[in-house]
């Protein structure tokens, strides 16, 4: 009889073969589709055999005698895989172990018999034996071992595809069942990991009707946040959020990412929306006289989508940071030592006076550029202290926060953030001095724009420079954006009448 280990050898040279001479790059799509159809069954095989070796015998006697103090670190030393597949591997061969009798010797059935079967057919693998009987086993002290076998039996009969939506209990017709290509049974469309496991929290919750009451507590146990330390100029969140505030948190950052979608209500407040006027290169303004028209403006668009390059997930942060920002302004938040919680960030003064160094965060290793620091404070939850040689300066005061009422102007006015093609809603975006306070700018409506975290704090390195020209605010972006340089009125911030060339 061929040993195992040379029959796996000639299956790795066989795969040697396959990936010599540029074989898989001359395919066509659908011979490249048939390729990955067989490497799954291969791999499904493969993992098979790693499981079945393990369950066995006894894996910690096995690791002990090949020198490693666990079965995972065997795992991994021998398939040279990451911890977290290893341990997936052991968890599986746990699954399906089988002991064999003391009196006879022979060998007993598995914990999960049919599941084992649909792996060593190469229906499943270890991916799908651990999905199919995790919920099952979470209750496995509530439940018996009939009903543990009888949702065995039902998961593997899923996995096959055997199951019929309209008859689910008749599992079994091998008289009706068609004949494959290979000669063996044909078999529905295979079932994810993912579907397996759905199907086993249907079974766990029909088993076990007390359950979401043990997992709620189980949930109010795990539940936690935890800000890591800083790593390369990054704070890791991890963590665990209850369902309820989990959707808090995603309805929010839905709101800020999409606001023109279920997003927050705008502010009320006069808005000019020009329309096409006969020469379709003007407009007329909402109570304006007959003949009275105003060119379009046609930089107040973003056609190509290139102003905002953000991913999805930097996105997200965005929002979630201009949240924490809001909240930390509202009313409703506790305050702290008489005050709204304010993040205090030091810099100092000749650093402040010439946008170089670093600012320094209270409560964290991390530092922030000058020139972040110099913005950031406009929000009002952020307070700068500057310091020369040790020696406090300046530090902000309270009157250069904008006034509730003051932000209720400018949203008004503005509507949503000022960069062209960004429509964050006014009410979500920070107010930005345009003259900055240190510099002798006022805290008042002509001295303020609304703009979204992002552009806010990219706002000394991204292009785009802010203005007011008699109380209007007007924007100039990059040269790439705009090649002639020219200050543009946004259409929701200018008078009806009169627009900025």
């Amino acid at each position: 009889m061929t040993h195992p280990a040379d029959v796996l050898a000639q299956v790795a040279c066989d795969l040697d073969a396959v990936l010599s001479d540029d074989t898989l790059a001359g395919l066509s799509d659908t011979d490249r589709v048939r390729v990955l159809q067989a490497a799954g069954a291969v791999l499904r095989r493969v993992e098979a055999v790693v499981v079945e070796t393990l369950g066995s015998t006894n894996p910690v006697d096995l690791a002990h005698g090949a020198g490693c103090r666990s079965a995972q670190e065997l795992v991994q030393r021998a398939l040279l895989v990451d911890g977290a597949g290893a341990g997936r591997v052991v968890k599986a061969a746990g699954l399906v172990r089988r002991e064999s009798s003391l009196v006879s010797g022979e060998w007993l059935p598995a914990r999960w018999p049919a599941v084992r079967d649909a792996l060593l057919d190469g229906v499943i693998g270890v991916a799908g034996v651990v999905a199919a009987t995790g919920p099952v086993e979470r209750i496995h002290d509530r439940i018996g071992a009939e009903e543990r076998l009888a949702a065995d039996a039902f998961l593997a009969d899923t996995a096959r595809g055997r199951h019929d939506e309209d008859d689910a209990g008749d599992l079994e017709d091998e008289d009706d069942e068609s004949t494959g290509v290979s000669g063996e049974p044909a078999r529905g469309p295979g079932v994810l990991p993912e579907d397996l496991g759905r199907v086993a929290q249907q079974i766990a919750v029909v088993l076990d009707p007390d359950g979401p009451e043990l997992d709620d507590q189980y949930a109010l146990q795990r539940r936690g946040l935890t800000i890591g330390r800083l790593h390369q100029g990054l704070h890791r969140i991890t963590g665990h959020l209850l369902p309820d505030a989990a959707a808090q948190l995603q309805a929010v950052l839905d709101a800020m990412l999409n606001p023109k979608v279920d997003g927050p209500p705008h502010p009320t407040g006069v808005r000019f929306t020009p329309s096409p006027g006969e020469d379709g290169n003007t407009a007329n303004g909402a109570g304006a006289e007959s003949g009275d028209a105003v060119p379009l403006d046609p930089w107040n668009s973003d056609p190509r989508a290139v102003v905002d390059s953000r991913t999805h997930a930097q996105r997200r942060h965005d929002a979630f940071a201009a949240a924490v920002g809001i909240a930390a302004r509202h009313q409703d938040m506790p305050s702290l030592g008489g005050a709204a919680p304010t993040l205090v960030v030091t810099v100092d003064a000749t650093d402040l006076a010439g946008n170089t160094g670093r600012a320094r965060l209270p409560g964290s290793d991390a530092t922030i550029p000058t020139t972040a620091a110099a913005h950031t404070a406009c929000s009002g939850v952020i307070q700068r202290v500057v310091v020369d040689q040790g020696r406090i300066v300046g530090i902000t005061v309270t009157d250069r926060v904008f006034t509730v009422h003051q932000r209720r102007a400018i949203i008004a006015r503005d509507t949503e953030c000022l960069i062209p093609g960004c429509h964050v809603p006014a009410a979500w975006c920070e107010i930005h001095h345009v003259t900055e306070h240190a510099r002798g700018g006022p805290t008042s409506t002509d001295n303020g724009v609304p703009l979204c975290w992002w552009h806010h704090r990219s706002l000394p390195t991204s292009g785009w420079e802010i203005r007011m020209n008699n109380g209007v605010p007007q924007v100039r972006g990059p040269a790439w954006w705009d090649p002639t340089r020219r200050w543009h009125t946004p259409t929701h911030s200018a008078p009806p009448l009169a627009r900025s060339a």
